[in-house]
């Protein structure tokens, strides 16, 4: 038996051959070789860092500079004033980036958590079950993608303006407010993450699901249970995606909203641009673009694990 466990212990693993091979190919791999390879990821870091740093850049001068000569990431009288005034009126409407904050955030995260919520569920369904008229609405779903977004703008439009909300002394145009945007953001988002979750939940093994009912679980702990926890990944995917699109979403909000009040922060980076390019607060507007695009950013880091186990899932299935 000695001999046994012995041999067996003196044998290989497949990941530790697997990784020695791998550092044996790195080892082979030439000077010249590893050379170009470090200036080419150099160069697409800087890439991408080039522009980023310019926007840092600009917030930090105080001089207002239409069109910039030179290039200086700590400008000459470098200051932060620019953001204290984005912090207290970003444009010439009423309103703090406290309120515009909070209406993108509600937007936005309504927006993910909505279409998460009922899209597992939507997916769920079409992924488990068979029954009358499925077919039907999968292809409604797949129609609904393959418009493209402005196209449902008009009709939304005339549908959400027809709709008055009251509640006592409460009352509202639903095409005139943030939950009617909301509505009409979902209805192109939904579609998406139903289809997104849809492909992932036919790849779980349904034998899981048998030997968790075999043990008496019943269809709400499969679900609960079995299901949504191999789902993290894709549902964070999909979270993520939807937070993004409703958080950069321009249109819909133009063109429904009127009252200041209301506005989101893509509004307001608009509202900052004049007619001509000297009439535009470049200072102001720079530090407003690095201040609506770091939540997104925030939000990214924090899913990033399950985000890239999501992107990666499929080849590993």
């Amino acid at each position: 038996m000695s001999e046994l466990s012995q041999s067996l212990t003196s044998v290989p693993r497949p990941s530790q051959k697997k990784s020695k091979d791998w550092t044996q190919q790195e080892k082979k791999l030439p000077v010249g070789k590893q050379i170009i390879l470090q200036l080419i990821c150099l160069m697409l870091a800087l890439t991408v860092l080039f522009p980023i740093s310019w926007i840092v850049s600009l917030s930090l001068d105080p001089r207002d500079i239409a069109r910039p000569t030179e290039f200086r990431l700590i400008p000459p009288g470098a200051s932060l004033d620019a953001y204290k005034r984005v912090l207290t009126q970003p444009t010439a409407n009423p309103v703090t980036f406290y309120q515009l904050a909070r209406n993108q955030f509600a937007l936005a995260g309504g927006t993910a958590l909505f279409s998460v919520i009922v899209g597992v569920l939507a997916a769920y369904s079409f992924s488990r079950f068979e029954y009358k008229g499925r077919k039907a609405l999968m292809m409604g779903v797949v129609t609904v993608l393959m418009l493209p977004a402005i196209a449902t703008v008009a009709p939304l439009f005339v549908l959400l303006n027809r709709v008055q909300i009251s509640f006592g002394d409460l009352s509202f145009n639903l095409r005139n407010s943030l939950f009617g945007v909301g509505i009409a953001v979902i209805s192109g988002q939904l579609p998406f993450s139903i289809w997104n979750l849809k492909g992932y939940l036919d790849t779980v093994p349904r034998e899981l699901e048998e030997a968790a009912r075999i043990d008496g679980a019943s269809p709400n702990q499969l679900f609960m249970k079995i299901v949504l926890p191999l789902s993290t990944p894709v549902l964070a995917v999909t979270a993520f995606l939807s937070f993004n699109a409703s958080w950069t979403e321009f249109v819909m909000s133009w063109q429904f909203l009127t009252n200041p009040k209301d506005f989101t922060l893509a509004m307001s980076l608009w509202n900052m641009v004049g007619p001509f390019s000297g009439d535009t607060p470049w200072s102001a507007f720079s530090a407003m673009a690095i201040m609506v695009a770091l939540p997104v950013a925030v939000v990214y880091l924090l899913l990033q694990k399950y985000i890239v186990g999501g992107l990666t899932i499929g080849s590993v299935k």
